[in-house]
């Protein structure tokens, strides 16, 4: 078993960049995009092997601390630096320390510790063991139930007090490209992390409690990636923001089939044409994977009818600009929501085909196949090439997830 310490400490969050906002109830902060992989290889296992995590709660199921521990093989998790997502800059304890959190919705611990170590003199150990397994990586450590936690700008313009919040303080880290996790998945995306079942309020349940926000809501909203590293994500706290939908979100209910229950699942059915892609069943929202995994059946549909083929060099089907013309949608039905991928949201963005291997004028299909680890309960993952078309609402207290057009639903920016 690992050695882990939890710490009573004081939090404090600082947002860099743009101000935080809030209006009417709801907490709106700037989210970084990041890119850091060398190659795709490392991007690809690093979606595999965090897709074969999510398997592991198909076939164990809920697990406690204690016996969660020696299944995190850290020596074989890590995978350097490789990920594809969005970061918020914070600074936790007294006095202030900055840290970047990489924004998780498949786990509901928020924790410190994995690049800039943990300082503050308020602190006071718990004593209670947690441990995270993101499949590409993971931490071991202890939670710090925190005097005040602040969310504001760096001047301190506007605040926003959190009494007693936990945090957990990593002792063993790997594969985690940032210096901790903010988590925004439900309390049952982290089965086991803490001994016996127990859970601990997570950021979005602190602030209901006190009544920052209304409702136990959490959208993001993230932009086609055309550069390395830039501001072009938010994160809203309490409700969704109309100023980037261009309709209201529709909703569909989180899925009762494990494992996808345990997370942002839902119920949907996919069409290409006329073609069925994927019958009915339940996948995952996940703001930690890349790409758009299909069930093995469902990607060779995908595979045939948009003529693909597998490039060696990357493992991406490709296709040519004549193919790419003939794209139709990649249609996600719910029974009454419609949710379209058009072909320019299907491919890779060209702009970085350096990073994969590919040439300048090489279009690359963005549709992967779930590795057979994922289990019968998650057909299906919507990763970040998904999410930065739809502007998306975390709904735990009605159990929903919510789906709205952007400017960029069918932008040509790939």
């Amino acid at each position: 078993m690992f050695s882990v310490v939890f710490l009573l400490a004081l939090l404090a969050f600082f947002v860099t960049g743009s101000p935080v906002e809030f209006r009417n109830s709801t907490i709106t902060l700037p989210m970084t995009r990041r890119l850091a992989f060398s190659n795709v290889t490392d991007l690809l296992r690093h979606d595999e092997t965090r897709l074969a995590a999510f398997g592991e709660y198909s076939t164990r199921g809920r697990r406690d601390a204690d016996t969660f521990h020696p299944t995190v093989p850290l020596s074989q998790a890590d995978l350097g630096d490789a990920m594809v997502g969005y970061t918020v800059r914070v600074a936790i304890g007294y006095p202030p320390v900055n840290y970047e959190l990489i924004v998780d919705s498949a786990s509901a611990i928020t924790w410190i510790g994995g690049g800039a170590p943990y300082v503050s003199f308020t602190g006071i150990d718990t004593n209670v063991p947690v441990a995270v397994n993101y499949g590409y990586g993971a931490f071991q450590g202890m939670t710090h139930n925190t005097h005040i936690f602040k969310i504001s700008t760096m001047t301190f313009t506007e605040r926003l007090t959190i009494p007693r919040m936990y945090i957990g303080v990593a002792s063993a880290v790997q594969g985690v490209a940032a210096d901790g996790v903010l988590g925004i998945g439900p309390i049952s995306s982290s089965p086991g992390a803490l001994p016996n079942s127990q859970t601990i309020p997570t950021v979005i349940d602190r602030l209901c409690q006190q009544e920052a926000i209304l409702r136990p809501v959490v959208s993001i909203f993230f932009k086609p990636t055309v550069a390395n590293e830039d501001n072009s994500g938010e994160l809203c706290f309490g409700g969704a923001n109309p100023g980037i939908y261009l309709r209201q979100p529709r909703y569909i209910d989180i899925a009762t089939t494990h494992p996808s229950s345990l997370f942002w699942g839902i119920n949907l059915w996919i069409t290409y044409a006329d073609v069925e892609i994927l019958a009915r069943s339940p996948g995952i929202i996940d703001s930690g994977c890349t790409f758009l995994y299909l069930s093995i059946d469902a990607y060779e549909r995908y595979r045939a009818v948009t003529g693909g083929t597998l490039n060696p060099e990357n493992g991406l089907l490709q296709i040519s600009l004549q193919q790419y013309d003939q794209l139709h949608d990649l249609e996600f039905h719910t029974g009454t929501i419609l949710l379209s991928f058009v072909p320019n949201a299907q491919i890779w963005p060209r702009s970085l085909n350096n990073k994969i291997q590919g040439g300048d004028n090489d279009i690359f299909l963005i549709v992967k196949s779930l590795p057979t680890a994922a289990g019968a309960g998650c057909t299906f993952v919507s990763g970040y090439v998904f999410l930065q078309r739809f502007y998306t609402v975390f709904d735990s207290g009605r159990r929903r997830v919510g789906f709205a057009p952007t400017v960029f639903t069918e932008a040509s920016t790939n």
